[in-house]
């Protein structure tokens, strides 16, 4: 266990100096963030519409769940548009620094742009599949609410590879989806180490901002301070929301490194070839 949070923190450190190089990647999950946020807020009043109107139905008897379920689509769809799109923007910098390019932002949204039917098709049989998830989820007992949260991880593993194989090819949704399945299971196995420990790594860094956020904030208070509990308050936010965006750049950089090595496309010299080989552990 030791040996491959080394390895997965190993590859963090990779991506971390990747990232120095280019600091502006950290643009494109900022924009992702702010472009959610606008798309949750949009649906925010209708929802609350349509939840008065379910509760003023089921007064009635007339209950029906059916709009619930149109709208978590569009929704899923509407989110996960934004977020491929900007994955595929930090995915595109990514490779053009791998190729010893110079990444822009212009260029990186022109990539994802021209590249927007495939990723509206993936967004939509991503909302799909969870749309369906929850479908069942909710419909089944704890064994069953399990099992679906394992399908789940599973969808989430096999299609890791969908964007940077959206980006570099010109291949449609369904086709990224069965080629990055296919890749996982032939080159590393089943065995996720890489993507777990880069998690553990950022759950833990999450941990340490908000107990160090608490534990300003309560000193703060047993002084009776209240600019102090607001600035300890503001410089959890702040961290929480940087680290956020440090994980998700990396992430980017990890997937678009990934699948070069997959590929045996040149990999970029942060990247150490055996500690990418062994991120991924086979199925024992």
């Amino acid at each position: 266990m030791s040996n491959r949070f080394s390895r997965s923190w190993q590859l963090v450190k990779s991506s971390w100096s990747v990232l120095q190089q280019d600091r502006q990647l950290l643009v494109f999950p900022l924009m992702s963030a702010i472009a959610a946020i606008v798309v949750v807020l949009s649906f925010a009043l209708p929802l609350f519409g349509f939840a008065a109107l379910d509760g003023l139905a089921r007064t009635r008897q007339y209950a029906t769940p059916v709009y619930s379920y149109a709208s978590a689509f569009l929704l899923y769809v509407s989110l996960y548009f934004v977020i491929f799109f900007f994955n595929a923007a930090l995915v595109s910098a990514a490779m053009v620094r791998f190729d010893g390019g110079q990444p822009t932002i212009r260029g990186s949204l022109r990539v994802a742009g021209s590249k927007m039917g495939s990723i509206l098709g993936y967004s939509i049989l991503a909302a799909t599949v969870g749309v369906v998830l929850r479908f069942v989820q909710e419909r089944v007992g704890f064994v069953g609410k399990i099992m679906v949260s394992l399908l789940g991880a599973g969808w989430t593993v096999a299609t890791y590879l969908v964007v940077p194989i959206l980006v570099v090819r010109d291949t449609g949704p369904i086709q990224a989806v069965l080629e990055s399945a296919t890749i996982l299971k032939k080159t590393w196995g089943e065995n996720v180490v890489g993507q777990t420990g880069m998690a553990a790594t950022f759950g833990l860094i999450h941990f340490s901002v908000v107990l160090l956020g608490i534990l300003a904030i309560s000193a703060a208070a047993a002084h009776g301070a209240g600019l102090g509990i607001a600035v300890a308050a503001f410089m959890a936010v702040a961290g929480l929301i940087f680290v956020s965006l440090l994980q998700a750049a990396l992430g980017g950089i990890y997937a678009a490194a990934l699948y070069r090595y997959a590929a045996g496309l040149p990999l970029p010299e942060a990247f150490n070839a055996s500690a990418m080989q062994m991120a991924f552990a086979p199925k024992i």
